[in-house]
């Protein structure tokens, strides 16, 4: 039985805006290529065209052989969780081509991994010519660079040797902020990016995410691990005047659009007060849940430090490292922090949007941001009731604007 490696990447110049996907059929014997796509798709998200890229890679394998085997690799953390069954699909956009998807190849005979942008050169240069070609109201044409192969042209060594074609994304200079290159979503600049601080000459308006940490519980106070696997704390009085404190400084401002809570009682608790004075509705969304801190919930540091020593070593010097009994490690709220915020961004382009959280998810929004290491997290301090805020641009481009501001609680 043969198998395939199909490489697959879609990309966004604006989220939404003028999209196109390239994907590769490659030989996982040889390494060697058999098969090239690329269509530019009109307009369309970043998480829209990356499914568009791994369908037609799917296809373009199961015209070569349709009993294959395929290994699937992209960049896109949100497509791969989601295709492996790890994550929902919750996008009505992007349901349809995950199922469409799943019928080309039996389940059983693909698998999925997930690859860094930088191993991903191929697919995305496909995906950037086809958007190039789209800006020209051309179609991509593969020209010399495509090698087309049946099986019996094995021996056709240097049929898969790029031709002439636009620089590749290994080439192409990348503005400065570009998002960290290992979190999902990230969006393609047009093949000559500008640099420094220049950019296009209308992005129009930034998705501005506003984090609001919640409001003081009894736990607070006492510094205790408070994550998603604890008792669930309410807010303090203390924490409800913050609320309502917050909240008259959000409505003075006017800008706030939307709401958004994490499911815990604290944050909907808060979210609902601010709501309240706002005029708007809470939407609940669980990716902006806290940490998991397993045995710990409750402890405090110290606690912790005289219970479990090793564990806590190893939790402060390893992001995959896990707290005691099976919480999460800070690699794994990353990566479902990274998707929250790609699917927030696209779905609130150009708005204002208030999201009442924790201290984790919103050191990690700032964090994958400013493309900062993990342990960043350990320099950030966020009180109880301030405000963060970040703005999202349409090149792909995030700016941190404020961060634990506790000015309304004065």
């Amino acid at each position: 039985m043969r198998e395939f490696i199909v490489e697959a990447d879609g990309g966004s110049r604006g989220n939404p805006g003028p999209a196109g996907y390239g994907a590769v059929v490659c030989d996982a014997a040889t390494g060697q290529t058999l098969l090239e796509a690329a269509e530019y798709i009109g307009v369309a998200t970043n998480n829209v065209a990356e499914y568009r890229g791994l369908l037609a890679g799917l296809r373009a394998a199961h015209t070569l052989d349709p009993a294959a085997t395929v290994h699937v690799r992209m960049d896109s953390k949100l497509v791969i969780e989601q295709m492996s069954g790890r994550w929902k699909i919750k996008h009505p956009s992007m349901k349809p081509l995950a199922t469409q998807a799943r019928t080309v190849f039996p389940p059983d005979r693909v698998t999925y991994e997930w690859i860094p942008r930088a191993e991903n050169k191929h697919a995305d240069r496909l995906a950037n010519e086809a958007m190039d070609a789209g800006a020209r109201g051309e179609q991509w044409s593969p020209g010399d660079s495509v090698a087309e192969l049946d099986a019996g042209a094995a021996g056709a060594g240097d049929a898969g040797a790029a031709g002439p074609a636009a620089p590749s994304s290994e080439q192409r200079p990348e503005p400065p902020g570009q998002q960290h290159p290992d979190s999902p979503g990230h969006q393609h600049a047009p093949g000559t990016p500008t640099r420094g601080w220049t950019s296009a000459p209308d992005l129009g308006a930034p998705a501005t995410l506003v984090l609001l940490r919640h409001g003081e519980t009894p736990l607070t106070p006492q510094k205790r691990f408070s994550g998603s696997g604890g008792t669930n704390p309410p807010l303090s009085a203390a924490g409800r005047d913050q609320a309502h404190r917050v909240a008259d400084a959000l409505a003075r401002r006017g800008t706030v659009q939307a709401v958004l809570a994490s499911p815990l009682a604290r944050t909907r608790e808060t979210a609902e007060i601010v709501a309240a004075r706002l005029g708007l509705d809470v939407v609940v969304e669980d990716g902006l849940r806290e940490t998991d801190f397993g045995a710990w919930e409750g402890l405090t540091f110290g606690e912790v430090r005289d219970r479990y020593p090793d564990d806590l070593n190893a939790w402060l010097a390893d992001p995959a490292a896990r707290p005691t009994g099976g919480g999460e490690s800070f690699a794994e709220v990353a990566a479902r922090i990274a998707v929250t915020q790609d699917e927030l961004v696209t779905a609130h382009a150009g708005r204002t949007v208030l999201l009442v959280t924790h201290v984790t998810p919103i050191k990690m929004l700032v964090r994958l941001a400013l493309g900062a290491p993990p342990e960043s997290l350990f320099r950030m301090e966020l009180s109880a009731a301030s405000l963060s805020a970040v703005a999202y641009y349409a090149d792909g481009n995030a700016s941190v604007r404020l961060f634990n501001d506790t000015s309304h609680l004065r």
